[in-house]
């Protein structure tokens, strides 16, 4: 198993996040599938989201609601993929591109840190938009799910074939973790206070988000530590 990990292993880097797929049938949906975050994004800022259906949104996008419904469940979905597409594949190949002699407890929490507060003007603004919807919240909590099996790959390829099962559990507990964290970070939005930003990223009114994604993956580090000594030679 190690070994095919290995083979795989060239995914998690930074050409593979923003080559787009080879294949004109795949170059096809990707575009379509920007071009519905996009409109999805544009509209519920121009409009506030409760005003936008799928229909405006398909239309703004030049395709039809069935061809939206085969990339988007809902419009919230498309509204904060806008701010997430791959951000679990950039997550894995940040841990990937640390050098094998950085503590793997370090190497995760950099990279989450570093792909969850690195943000522009057009992200801090849709998270500011994020904030203050419950379902556009919850679909924002919902993609973290999305780390856990690019992440289990690169972490069992650190550890080598002992690590297959822990790099899975360690994967899982990072994803709650980091869930845990977004909670936290949200949870006073609904008051309708504004956010800002500061030297570290965004900041709601419970904290920075760096300060909270660190304190929630902190509890890891004794397992992410203890995993590397037992794969160690």
């Amino acid at each position: 198993m190690h070994a095919s990990l290995r083979a795989r292993s060239s995914v998690w880097n930074s050409d593979a996040v923003t080559t787009p797929p080879s294949g004109l049938r795949e170059r096809k949906k990707q575009a379509t599938r920007e071009a519905l975050r996009e409109a999805a994004l544009r509209l519920a800022v121009e409009r506030g989201p409760d005003q936008v259906r799928v229909e405006d949104i398909a239309e703004a996008a030049g395709v039809s609601p069935r061809t939206y419904n085969n990339y988007f469940a809902s419009r919230e979905q498309a509204i904060v993929s806008a701010v997430t597409a791959d951000r679990e594949v950039r997550i894995a190949a940040a841990v990937a591109a640390r050098p094998a002699g950085v503590r793997l407890a370090d190497a995760v929490t950099e990279a989450v840190v570093e792909q969850y507060t690195n943000t522009g003007e057009r992200e801090h603004e849709a998270l500011l938009l994020i904030a203050t919807r419950t379902a556009l919240r919850d679909a924002f909590l919902d993609t973290t799910a999305g780390i856990e099996h690019p992440l289990t790959e690169v972490i069992a390829e650190r550890l080598g074939d002992a690590g297959a099962h822990t790099a899975r559990v360690l994967a899982a507990s990072v994803t709650a973790a980091v869930r845990i964290a977004l909670e936290s970070w949200l949870r006073p939005a609904n008051a309708g206070a504004a956010g800002s930003f500061a030297a570290g990223g965004l900041v709601l009114p419970s904290g920075s988000l760096p300060d909270q994604l660190r304190a929630a993956l902190a509890p890891l580090a004794p397992a992410f530590d203890a995993a590397e000594r037992h794969t160690r030679p």
